[in-house]
């Protein structure tokens, strides 16, 4: 799996469901803050997406994936 430095928030094949992820909100679109979750759902159906993939988050709120935190293991967080 691509780390957090990797665009990984961009490509599907990175995004599952129960992943802690840091999105950025519509509503946060112009500041740039981060909201970190856990993914729900994905709601982005194609493979890549230049802007990061869209999922749900667990507390409902949706916004795209910027960065897959990781731990100071430095394996993503499961």
């Amino acid at each position: 799996m691509n780390t957090e430095t990797d665009n990984a928030g961009t490509h599907r094949e990175n995004i599952r469901p129960g992943l802690v992820v840091d999105v950025i909100l519509k509503k946060d679109q112009t500041t740039g803050k981060l909201t970190r979750g856990v993914i729900r759902d994905i709601l982005t159906n194609s493979s890549v997406h230049p802007r990061g993939i869209k999922v749900r988050l667990s507390n409902g709120q949706v916004g795209r994936v910027r960065t897959i935190p990781k731990q100071s293991s430095g394996r993503p967080v499961m």
